[in-house]
């Protein structure tokens, strides 16, 4: 039992991780400046032409991706809408908390799979889907199965998917362009007419930060990924007000075996919106992760 002292208030575990993962997505804002600004002075003209064209298709396949975000999820761990009758403690337990939330009832999907998971999604409330496994449901007590959903709704009422879909426009703007203005550096000439030793410490650092910034950028992103984590756990103790039942449930998924088999039924794609990485990398630098270790979630959860 952890010491009064030691207690983590859930509130404030919400807004520190609610401010950190803004503070991060500035840090990917700034990085865009100084590149295209860099740039800039580098090159004029065509390159800017070929830079908007680009963004522009980009931008429009990760808005389409974004509206239809639930239906290519459960497309592709094949999920099927919930029958009320056959899963009816299961409604009961999304209806409790949707009242407790103040959200409306999602769609609730089924997948087969005999791990313990879940994910939700939609592009706002009105619009969203909460599935679970058929694992979780036989695997999770009562108060566990309402600490997953509950750790899924915060995610809806976070508006995580729209949060993480600006991130992942920004980080996909800074690969495009830092993409293109590495190969027009093959074919050579668009540049301005500049001689002499400034424009080659330019042209350096235009080539350093168009290598590093798609790869910091990306570290960034799996950071506010792991924030956004850490907020739905204490959004889901907020909603609950039992941390123990997503902790003991995190401590299930983390003793669960996981055959190969059922692991195909995961699309790598999709892994980062599980409460869990599907194909169980634990072990793996929590730096280069989607999720915080499960452990680390555990032992602030217990001290909630």
């Amino acid at each position: 039992m952890p010491k009064p002292s030691d207690r983590v208030n859930f509130y404030k575990q919400i807004s520190s991780n609610k401010r950190k993962s803004f503070l991060l997505i500035i840090i990917i804002f700034l990085v865009f400046l100084a590149l295209g600004y860099v740039i800039g002075k580098i090159y004029a003209g065509y390159f800017f032409v070929i830079m908007i064209i680009s963004i522009v298709i980009s931008i429009s396949y990760i808005l389409i991706t974004y509206y239809n975000s639930d239906k290519i999820a459960l497309a592709s761990v094949r999920a099927k809408l919930a029958n009320r009758e056959q899963y009816k403690q299961l409604y009961n337990s999304v209806e409790g908390l949707t009242l407790a939330s103040g959200l409306p009832m999602p769609k609730i999907y089924i997948m087969e799979s005999e791990q313990i998971n879940a994910f939700a999604s939609g592009r706002n409330p009105q619009n969203s889907v909460v599935c679970v496994t058929t694992g979780t449901l036989k695997k999770l007590d009562k108060q566990e199965l309402e600490g997953v959903l509950a750790h899924e709704l915060s995610h809806i009422a976070n508006y995580d998917i729209k949060f993480m879909t600006l991130v992942a426009v920004m980080v996909g703007l800074i690969a495009i362009v830092s993409e293109i203005f590495l190969r027009s550096l093959w074919f050579g000439g668009g540049g301005k007419d500049r001689e002499g030793k400034g424009n080659a410490i330019l042209m350096l650092i235009g080539i350093l930060l168009a290598i590093l910034a798609p790869i910091v950028v990306q570290l960034v992103q799996l950071a506010i990924s792991r924030k956004r984590e850490y907020v739905a756990d204490a959004s889901a103790v907020k909603f609950t007000r039992y941390p123990r039942g997503l902790a003991n449930a995190l401590r299930k998924i983390k003793n669960d075996n996981v055959s190969q088999e059922d692991a195909k039924r995961y699309n790598k794609a999709t892994a980062p919106l599980f409460i869990s990485n599907p194909f169980r990398i634990q072990k793996m630098r929590e730096l280069t992760s989607t999720h915080p270790s499960l452990e680390k979630r555990i032992e602030l959860l217990e001290r909630m």
